[in-house]
């Protein structure tokens, strides 16, 4: 099988980079989070507290998920590749004789 370079991965750098993004992407969700329980905990009524602790409940679980992610290890590439050269038989007609089947 022959290898070209466009089956080469991704340079670790590259990935590592995207990881550290989508890290921090993650906890500035976090952060938002945990600003918007405060402010609804503060600002809303009684009735919509619940807005409040959803909030607080993403911002406890989303460091988690962040982790979980972000060592997860390399990513897949997400560009098509070209599959490898193999050769395709070519069909040929069979010769002539007995068939192998019954009654013949």
């Amino acid at each position: 099988m022959v290898y070209t370079v466009t089956d080469a991965r991704r340079p670790l750098s590259e990935d590592i980079g995207y990881r550290e993004r989508r890290y921090l992407i993650t906890m500035g969700v976090r952060a938002l989070c945990f600003l918007l329980s405060i402010i609804f905990a503060v600002t809303l009524p009684g009735g919509w507290r619940w807005l409040a602790i959803a909030a607080l409940i993403g911002a406890v679980i989303l460091p988690y998920v962040a982790v979980i992610f972000a060592n997860g290890g390399r990513e897949p590439d997400s560009r098509s590749r070209f599959a490898p050269y193999e050769a395709k038989s070519v069909d040929r007609n069979q010769i002539s004789g007995p068939r192998d089947e019954i009654g013949s």
